[in-house]
């Protein structure tokens, strides 16, 4: 009786434990075979885990303002690369380059940072 109740609460504490394994996409939910860019206005910069987050707004071809998000690495790997909490700032213009959404949404994958005076941040220590 005592083994199987310890094999009864081991079964119980491992799925506990894996179920933010199982619910971790990283970059599953986008097209890694197209590249875009958009440019914009930084509205938010989120330096947290399990990935940091940038929010723009973009200025469409026909004026109208699109919200855009985009997904990068997690803030330890930022923030050995010079990152912090006030790298980008509202009000700041950056180029983001990576991967789009699969289902068309405004969002991506960040693969390159540039910010407007040109310079390209480092997203991780192998940059």
């Amino acid at each position: 009786m005592k083994n199987w109740l310890l094999l009864v609460v081991s079964i119980v504490a491992l799925f506990f434990v894996s179920i933010p394994a199982l619910a971790h996409h990283g970059q599953g939910a986008y097209n890694m075979n197209k590249t875009i860019t958009v440019k914009g206005t930084v509205t938010e910069f989120q330096l947290v885990n399990p990935h940091s987050m940038v929010f723009l707004d973009v200025k469409a071809d026909k004026g109208e303002i699109q919200k855009w998000q985009g997904e990068m690495t997690s803030p330890n790997r930022l923030v050995r690369s010079g990152w912090n909490k006030k790298t980008l700032k509202p009000g700041d213009e950056v180029t983001l380059e990576g991967f789009g959404s699969l289902t068309g949404s405004h969002s991506l994958w960040i693969t390159k940072v540039t910010l407007a005076n040109g310079e390209e941040m480092k997203l991780g220590p192998a940059d």
